[in-house]
């Protein structure tokens, strides 16, 4: 949302091969290393290159080890960094002058905004030092060329929007956008979630990331479908879910999702799911969702027997195969929703996956020129691609370097906000949650296996905490939360910093996370804070002996 606001596309403005080629990365809020490695392989090539990396985190990780600089910042601080970044540069006049004057609008404004946020005034938020801050400013606007990644460290808050915007400004003052070397990259949090986006799947666009507002879009749209298209944008995932609790929703249809396992406040989604009257569930695996499900749908077939396309974060659409033969009387989903629409009266066609596509290329002009065998030969091409002897497009936005620029760029100002929760004397801790290697999302596909060793949840805990606590490395602890409570196993870590604990979200059936985090959400993307959520810890030899 925030690149839409600002550019009119939600996608990532350069190419993998732009990190090869650039001065300086500055990755906010993201382990790619763990979360993103074929992205961080492109990354680690630029530092091979002589590019500096710099890794904004408050925690530890394999990605802040490769870096040149960790910049461990406490929880939910990042747009007071970042605004006394944007100070620094406006105030010692290293920004991009001719750029700005001709390529964007609204820096006044911003300049104001930013004015108040020196850098010790972000210090004593941020935890990192005013020297730090300054350095680290300098750098990045001296840089002859810069790249930007971001991920869910900044996304999963209650300020998502404002934090992406934040690093907008800052790759606007430096002219570090829409030319080699330089760019903005949203590190996609699933696979093809591009691509999902590509396809319409959003409350307020159509395929193509087209506007459902412009009357236009709408009536090539009624054409091609043959019924009425709406002009009310629909709800987002949160928005569902309030609709849900006002019951204004009563029926859910569920395609490759565990929203009782992955969302927040894992106790409140339950009870929203209950209030439906109807849930379909259509996926490869009984999830938990599925089982609360009226109906299930188990004939998906997984990826590795799949026919499409997948969309990455360099908006590179690839062409898939199926490995293998789909088993028994297995579908693909859009064979299963295709039979659905008849069954309720439609006349919908069964379709290959090709010409689905077909019909993408001609109602979406950033495809136009995309074909199957053209995919296949060239290895995925970058949309967009308006015609067929298009080569692709390496990176977006190039329109701001021309002599005279029609639509500029607005600069944002945003303001910062604390976590909505906070430590207190009662929750004492700050729990931040993530990824690991190894495992994925809620589980569904990586824990389907049985091994003497298997891994579990564990929490990462500083050591000074647990002395204080009087916490053995590896004790089982409850952690509690104004919403739930776990028992999970406590493991001394340097990778956190004192006051804040850390937790993956990837073994619910053992340890369920989200019964732990808050459902307060950004009211312009609908995501919640995922990343912050006051707890306290309890041994568990200390509360058997209170109930004794």
């Amino acid at each position: 949302m925030g690149l839409t606001t600002v550019f009119g596309s939600g996608a990532g403005t350069s190419s993998y091969e732009d990190f090869h080629h650039t001065a300086f990365i500055l990755l906010v809020g993201s382990n790619a290393a763990e979360a993103h490695p074929i992205i961080f392989h492109h990354i680690m090539k630029g530092v091979h290159n002589g590019a500096e990396l710099v890794v904004v985190d408050p925690r530890k990780t394999l990605t802040t080890k490769r870096a040149h600089e960790h910049v461990q910042v406490t929880v939910g601080s990042d747009i007071a960094l970042l605004n006394a970044m944007a100070h620094v540069i406006i105030r010692d006049h290293l920004y991009r002058k001719d750029f700005v004057e001709r390529a964007t609008k609204g820096f006044d404004q911003f300049a104001d905004s930013v004015c108040t946020w020196t850098p010790e005034r972000a210090a004593a938020i941020t935890g990192i030092s005013a020297a730090r801050i300054e350095s680290l400013a300098r750098r990045y606007a001296e840089a002859p060329t810069a790249m930007i990644g971001w991920t869910l460290g900044i996304t999963e808050h209650h300020n998502a929007v404002d934090n992406v915007l934040a690093l907008i400004n800052l790759a606007l003052l430096c002219g570090n956008v829409g030319r080699p070397g330089a760019g903005l990259n949203p590190l996609r949090g699933q696979n093809n979630v591009q691509g999902g986006g590509d396809m319409g799947a959003l409350p307020n666009r159509l395929p193509g990331f087209q506007d459902l507002s412009d009357p236009a879009v709408r009536q090539k749209f009624s054409q091609a479908w043959g019924v009425p298209i709406a002009e009310k944008a629909g709800r987002n995932q949160t928005g569902m879910f309030e609709a849900i609790e006002e019951d204004q929703l009563r029926g859910l249809y569920v395609i490759g999702e565990n929203p009782i396992q992955s969302e927040a406040n894992g106790e409140y989604m339950r009870h929203l799911f209950s209030k439906l009257d109807a849930l379909v569930v259509q996926d490869i695996f009984l999830t938990a969702t599925g089982e609360m499900a009226d109906v299930v749908f188990p004939a998906r077939v997984s990826f590795a027997e799949s026919e499409g396309t997948y969309t990455n974060s360099e908006r590179r659409v690839q062409r898939v195969k199926p490995a293998r033969r789909a088993p028994g009387q297995a579908q693909d989903d859009l064979w299963i929703v295709a039979s659905l629409a008849q069954a309720m009266g439609y006349s919908w066609p069964i379709q290959e996956a090709e010409a689905v596509f077909d019909e993408m290329r001609q109602l979406a002009s950033n495809f136009r020129g995309m074909t199957y065998e053209r995919l296949e030969q060239e290895h995925g091409l970058q949309w967009p691609v308006p015609e067929l002897g298009h080569p692709g497009s390496q990176r977006l936005h190039e329109r701001l370097w021309e002599a005279e620029v029609l639509d500029k760029a607005p600069f944002t100002p945003v303001e910062w906000a604390p976590p909505v929760e906070m430590p207190t004397p009662d929750y004492p801790f700050l729990l931040t949650t993530g990824r690991r290697l190894a495992f994925f999302n809620t589980g569904v596909q990586s824990n389907v296996y049985d091994h003497p060793h298997k891994i579990g949840e564990w929490m990462e805990i500083h050591r000074e905490d647990a002395k204080t606590l009087g916490v053995e490395n590896g004790e089982m602890i409850a952690v509690i939360s104004r919403r739930g409570r776990v028992e999970v196993p406590a493991y001394y870590s340097d990778a956190v910093m004192p006051g804040t604990v850390f937790m993956t979200f990837h073994f619910p059936d053992e340890v369920m996370t989200n019964n732990l985090t808050i459902d307060a959400t950004d009211p312009q993307s609908g995501t919640a804070e995922f990343k912050a959520a006051a707890v306290r810890l309890e041994r568990l030899q200390e509360v058997q002996a209170q109930g004794l």
